[in-house]
């Protein structure tokens, strides 16, 4: 049996401490530690971006990492994407909007992957839209309501 070891994360800006086994991974740390579901595990292997978070702004596989590693960094979930209880962010509007999920399973990791994508790529094209999602895998939709859906947050975005 091996130590446990102390975490400390800021996690959608609350800052959590707690003592993990050192295999733990971030995506069950999240969920299993913390409560905070929104954070799908699909493949278990990075290839299906369900369990993407963002990692001190970047989005990183939470599947391919273990808690540990997280340790002193701050971790955005889905859950912290709403600006308040009971509301939607732009981009959670917009994929509403454009009828951008079917089952959602896939969303939450999605829209982790785009929220960082749309601040460096304010204004993009389909084209760019569809090469930040090449790394998101989602068996419903055909994507086009998900590109659809990025392109209309990044035009409400801009709009203001």
């Amino acid at each position: 049996m091996s130590a446990r070891v102390a975490v400390t994360v800021s996690v959608n800006g609350t800052t959590h401490r707690r003592e993990v086994e050192p295999r733990l991974l971030l995506s069950d740390f999240l969920r299993h530690e913390l409560g905070l579901t929104g954070t799908h595990v699909g493949c278990e292997h990075g290839v299906c971006g369900a369990c993407t978070i963002r990692l001190d702004g970047a989005p990183v596989r939470s599947c391919l990492m273990f808690a540990v590693q997280a340790d002193g960094h701050a971790i955005a979930t889905v859950e912290g994407l709403a600006p308040a209880p009971g509301r939607l962010s732009v981009l959670q509007e917009a994929f509403r909007d454009a009828h951008a999920l079917q089952c959602g399973y896939c969303t939450p990791g999605i829209l982790m992957t785009v929220s960082a994508f749309l601040e460096e790529t304010p204004d993009p094209t389909e084209e760019e839209v569809r090469h930040a999602l090449s790394g998101n895998l989602c068996r419903c939709t055909g994507y086009q309501h998900i590109v659809d859906a990025v392109l209309l947050a990044a035009r409400r975005l801009r709009e203001g």
